[in-house]
């Protein structure tokens, strides 16, 4: 038997000692284990914090020993208190700040204050066939609860669309390590070409506002241990006017042109889409002439009134904040009951579908109703001047189309006609 096969099984027992006497010295054999369920336990100030500690072996034991250390960032451990069966030895400098009850080896501290912010060290040791000993470590991080915060918008009257800025601040009376974070209609908001944030994201600036920045905006703050949101704030930004349009209670409309029978009174609604609302102003037609007939949104024209069959109408809104205006044309033309009745029953979309006649068709399918109605070329048209109408009543700078409306109708008397 050479040397090496006679070596083999004294290594392998030495190996087995080797191996038992390091699980002897970590505590293993004994199946002494100290477990914590978190090795950071965020405190309130002024409040007691419990460091809950779990320990057990599987082994006699005639003393059990635990010791509590506590150690700052780059300073040696200090002793808290410690304990031998049921006999408790506190350092007397905290005998009154730290509980224990053994053989519960959990921690009690009464009341946290940002001094205790550090790592506290839980030590146990159990005497039976030898010494046995096991430890955790407890990081405790203290904090002020956060308090409500509160939202302040500069400037407090308001901005203008695409010209003014908007500045919203986060105050928080009272609150540690504080975290910040800007809602927008309950959603994170994000930087952005026009959004930006102070480095600790209490400041939140829009530049420049649009109408698309108007919303339901909140601060949400939160540390450790708690969050708060403020109430919600609505930032005052002027805009428009936009999608200026005219509609009416009764009468046919095709495109800008309203059909109204004779007789008939027509009500005239005019709205956009503004803030503050728009200031609007109903603009008329005559002669050539332009010249303002009512201020407010509705306009009541009774067909009787009127001398022309065709008359020439715009209504103007104006943002006085914004300084901002538009305006839009129409046209009523003054049918009688049997036109109306025909253009009644016709589609909208045949107003607007181009028509090529051979010359081949048969002479009996042109009788009827004919309307021509006539847009000329703005670029192609000269305008007519307003001659009556201020510019603080929309019309600075800007003259109505000359537009020519025509109905024409031809009823050809009944003949008899040679099949």
């Amino acid at each position: 038997m050479g040397q090496d096969a006679f070596m083999e099984p004294f290594s392998s027992t030495v190996g087995v000692f080797r191996c038992k006497l390091y699980l002897l010295l970590l505590g293993f054999c004994s199946g002494l284990k100290v477990a914590v369920p978190s090795h950071t336990i965020h405190g309130i100030r002024g409040q007691a914090l419990y460091l809950p500690v779990h320990y057990g072996f599987h082994t006699r034991a005639s003393d059990i020993q635990i010791i509590w250390l506590f150690e700052r960032p780059h300073t040696m451990p200090k002793y808290l208190l410690g304990s031998v069966n049921k006999s408790v030895v506190p350092d007397l400098e905290y005998q009154h700040k730290f509980t224990m009850m053994p053989p519960n080896a959990s921690l009690l501290i009464n009341p946290l204050q940002f001094t205790d912010e550090g790592n506290y060290i839980v030590k146990v040791n159990i005497q039976g066939n030898g010494t046995f000993s096991a430890s955790q470590k407890i990081q405790v991080t203290v904090d002020d609860l956060v308090t409500k915060p509160v939202v302040q918008t500069q400037p407090t009257s308001g901005a203008v669309e695409y010209v003014g800025n908007i500045t919203l601040t986060c105050l928080v009376e009272r609150g540690t390590r504080l975290v910040y974070q800007w809602l927008k209609d309950g959603r994170p908001v994000h930087t952005s070409s026009t959004n930006s944030f102070s480095p600790q994201n209490n400041t939140f600036h829009i530049a420049p506002v649009t109408k698309e920045d108007i919303g339901n905006y909140s601060c949400l703050v939160k540390n450790s241990i708690s969050e708060m949101e403020s109430d919600i704030i609505v930032p005052t930004i002027y805009y428009g006017p936009y999608g200026l349009q005219v509609n009416s209670d009764k009468g046919l409309k095709v495109g800008e042109v309203f059909t109204v029978d004779i007789g008939e009174a027509i009500l005239f609604d005019c709205s956009a889409d503004s803030y503050p609302p728009n200031t609007y102003s109903w603009i008329q037609r005559t002669d050539n002439t332009t010249y303002v007939i009512k201020h407010g949104p509705r306009l009541e024209v009774v067909s009787e009134n009127i001398a022309q069959k065709t008359t020439d109408y715009m209504c103007c809104a104006y943002n006085n904040v914004t300084g901002k205006r538009d305006e839009t044309h129409f046209t009523v033309i003054i049918t009688s009951v049997v036109i109306k009745q025909k253009l009644d029953r016709r589609p909208e979309t045949e107003y607007r579908k181009a028509q090529t006649f051979s010359g081949h068709e048969d002479a009996l399918d042109d009788f009827g109703i004919y309307e021509f109605v006539a847009f000329p070329d703005a670029s192609g048209v000269p305008r007519m001047p307003s001659r009556s109408v201020p510019a603080s009543d929309c019309v600075s700078g800007q003259d109505l189309h000359s537009t020519i409306y025509e109905v024409i109708h031809h009823i050809p008397a009944q003949q008899d006609y040679p099949e």
